[in-house]
C-alpha cells in the first residue's frame, strides 16, 4: 500500500511540474524577415491589439521610453553594416525603443537585447543609435501594432511602426552596391587561391580525380605563395597519394620552411614526419 502510495505522490508531482496550459497570449508573438538588397533584416516583437483602448498619448504616453510592442524588447537583427535615416549602425541584433510623441518619434537601437520590456537601468552608452521616425495619420485604425519593412528597393528600405491611426517611419539603407560589385569583381577575376584549395582539397579526400586536384593545389599556392604553408601542405599529401614521391619531398620541405617561419609547431611535426616517412631528409 505505501509503495503503491509513493509511486501515486511520484506521478502526481510530475505531473504537475511538466503539465503545461497552452491558451491563446494577449499580445502574440510576431516575426518578420525581409532581404532588402542583399542584407538581411529580421524583426522579432509582441503584438498588442487596442481593445478599444485609446494608445498614443494615453495606454503609451507621449514623452516616454516606450517597449515599442509588449513583454520582451522588440528586437532587430542586420546580417550587415546598414544607415538609419543616414546615420551608420553596425550590423548585429539591436532591441528597439521609441519615444512617441505627437509630430515624430524618437527611435533607439540599443545594443542590450535581453530585456523584459524598458531596461530597469537604463543604459545611455548601450544606445548605438538614434533617430527620429516621421509620422503620418492613416485614415484607417490598426487593430493590432505591427511593424513592416516596406518600399523595398535595391539600396533602400522603410521600417514602418504602425498602429492606432498612426504610423512612424525610418529609412534603411544597406550595402547592396558595395556588395554586388563585390562578387562581380570575384567572379569575373575567376577563382581566388581559397576556390582553388577547396576544390583540390576535397577531391584528394573524397578520392577522386588526383590530377585534377593536383593541378588545383598547384594554381591555389602559385596565387597564394609559399607562405601559405597548408596549402604547400595539402600539395605534397596529393602528390604522395599520386606516387611522385621526389616532388612530394621537396614540396613538403617548403611547406617546413613556410611552417618554421610561422612557428606553426602542428604543421612542423606534420611535414617532418612525412618527409621522413617519405624518405626525404630536412
Amino acid at each position: 500500500m505505501k509503495k503503491l502510495l509513493a509511486i501515486a505522490v511520484i506521478y502526481f508531482l510530475t505531473f504537475s511540474v511538466n503539465a503545461q496550459i497552452e491558451t491563446p497570449q494577449p499580445s502574440p508573438l510576431g516575426k518578420i524577415e525581409q532581404k532588402v538588397g542583399l542584407t538581411d533584416v529580421s524583426v522579432e516583437y509582441s503584438r498588442p491589439g487596442m481593445r478599444g483602448r485609446t494608445i498614443f498619448g494615453d495606454l503609451v504616453p507621449f514623452g516616454e521610453v516606450w517597449r515599442t510592442g509588449a513583454n520582451a524588447n522588440t528586437k532587430i537583427t542586420f546580417s550587415d553594416d546598414v544607415k538609419i535615416n543616414g546615420k551608420e549602425l553596425k550590423k548585429g541584433s539591436y532591441g528597439i525603443y521609441t519615444v512617441p510623441n505627437e509630430g515624430s518619434w524618437e527611435v533607439m537601437f540599443y545594443a542590450d537585447t535581453n530585456n523584459w520590456g524598458v531596461p530597469q537601468e537604463w543604459d545611455d552608452s548601450k544606445v548605438a543609435l538614434k533617430a527620429t521616425a516621421e509620422t503620418m495619420e492613416m485614415p484607417m485604425k490598426m487593430e493590432t501594432f505591427t511593424i513592416v519593412i516596406d518600399d523595398l528597393k535595391n539600396n533602400s528600405a522603410t521600417l514602418n511602426f504602425i498602429w492606432e491611426n498612426t504610423i512612424a517611419m525610418l529609412n534603411i539603407e544597406v550595402p547592396a552596391d558595395e556588395k554586388a560589385m563585390a562578387s562581380i569583381e570575384r567572379v569575373m577575376n575567376g577563382p581566388s587561391a581559397n576556390d582553388y584549395f577547396s576544390a583540390a582539397t576535397f577531391y584528394h579526400e573524397a578520392g577522386k580525380d588526383l590530377e585534377k586536384a593536383h593541378k588545383w593545389v598547384t594554381k591555389a599556392t602559385e596565387m597564394a605563395g609559399d607562405q601559405a604553408f597548408w596549402m604547400l601542405r595539402r600539395k605534397s599529401l596529393i602528390e604522395a597519394d599520386m606516387g611522385k614521391k621526389e616532388q612530394a619531398i621537396a614540396t613538403a620541405k617548403r611547406s617546413l620552411a613556410s611552417a618554421e617561419k610561422a612557428k606553426n609547431a602542428d604543421y612542423v611535426k606534420m611535414n617532418k614526419e612525412s618527409i621522413a616517412e617519405w624518405g626525404g631528409s630536412k
